[in-house]
């Protein structure tokens, strides 16, 4: 404990410019999806279905839904995996989907990102083939990206076997992530140089309130500690849930970020997966941008986001004295029973 005493109470400091802001883009995951009838898909004529993209070099390109895709229940509803497709179609040798790949890590390197968050969990329900898949990806991957990878799974093993591919000429990895029930994780650190994620989850679900995420958090940063690991290399995760679930669920999050900071200073890292918070609504950009800016308010110095649609710099410079940015706080900070406000002023096209 005596480590880390004398970095706590400190006061909050939040952001003034973008540049401090830490990115973790979070594109290139799995459980991506394209609506079959949005902007992105759409019909060759030859009779082809395809999720159209721009390649490097700023031309057309398009990536093929293959026939076993469209077998998968996500297809059936509406939706193409289109990153889920990519990592498919490139591991069978496609070389639309590498150029797919390409497009997909350049246009969130391009907005800034300090890391790419590699996800392949939902690719199957075998480990064997998941671990294959990150395998892949991450040799691919450092071939074509200039930011260290954010290496994510529920499973040490799949992030075993990306840290083990990855050679570290991009820069140091982050691992995302260890938790209360995988603590082992936090073994990684040393071994791979990286640096960690870990989450305010608990031992037996989700933390249901602000008490329980610090508490949960509090407990991994220790065991962090206790291997030797440094505060700058910690990155806490403290959950973010859909306000359209529960009123409360902003506010929760909020407070934790507030007391985290308080209690471990400004060296210790503190992010979330901040466009959950959007989740069953509509505007989910407005809602994102005003909940980045009411965290980095509380002390937040990161997330995971995805950077092409979410401006850090809009964020930086937003008044949330505007009319659509107070409709979205009160929602976010529960004063707004069911969303029923901001649902009336989006039916109402006053956002």
């Amino acid at each position: 404990m005596a480590q880390n005493s004398s970095r706590r109470s400190s006061k909050l400091n939040p952001l003034k410019d973008s540049n401090k802001f830490i990115i973790i883009g979070e594109n290139i995951h799995t459980t991506r999806v394209v609506k079959r009838n949005g902007k992105r898909s759409s019909t060759l004529n030859n009779g082809t279905e395809v999720v159209s993209f721009l390649n490097k070099e700023g031309n057309q390109d398009y990536l093929p839904v293959t026939d076993s895709h469209k077998k998968k229940q996500s297809y059936q509803q509406g939706h193409i995996k289109h990153m889920m497709l990519a990592i498919e179609n490139g591991m069978s040798g496609s070389e639309e989907a590498v150029r797919f790949l390409q497009s997909e890590i350049l246009a969130q390197e391009l907005q800034g990102v300090h890391y790419l968050d590699l996800n392949i969990d939902e690719i199957s329900y075998k480990q064997s083939t998941q671990i294959a898949a990150m395998e892949w990806l991450v040799d691919l991957y450092q071939t074509l990206a200039s930011t260290p990878p954010s290496i994510d799974s529920s499973s040490m093993d799949i992030i075993q076997a990306g840290l083990s591919k990855y050679n570290g000429a991009l820069g140091r990895p982050l691992i995302n992530s260890a938790a209360l029930e995988r603590i082992e994780t936090l073994d990684l650190v040393r071994e791979h140089k990286a640096q960690i994620v870990v989450t305010a989850a608990g031992r037996e679900g989700m933390p249901s309130n602000t008490a329980e995420r610090l508490q949960n958090a509090r407990a991994m940063i220790e065991e962090a500690i206790k291997r030797n690991i440094e505060l700058s290399d910690i990155f806490v995760d403290l959950l973010v849930f859909p306000i359209s679930v529960n009123k409360s669920f902003g506010t929760d999050y909020l407070n934790a970020v507030a007391g985290l900071r308080r209690e471990f200073g400004q060296e210790i890292h503190i992010i979330g997966g901040l466009s959950n918070v959007s989740f069953g609504l509509p505007k989910r950009k407005l809602i994102n941008t005003v909940f980045t800016k009411l965290a980095i308010q509380n002390g937040a110095d990161g997330g995971i986001i995805d950077p092409v649609q979410t401006s850090i710099e809009e964020i930086v410079a937003l008044d949330l004295n505007d009319s659509n940015a107070s409709i979205t706080t009160d929602m976010l900070m529960g004063r707004d029973e069911f969303c029923m406000e901001y649902l009336k002023a989006f039916r109402a096209n006053k956002l």
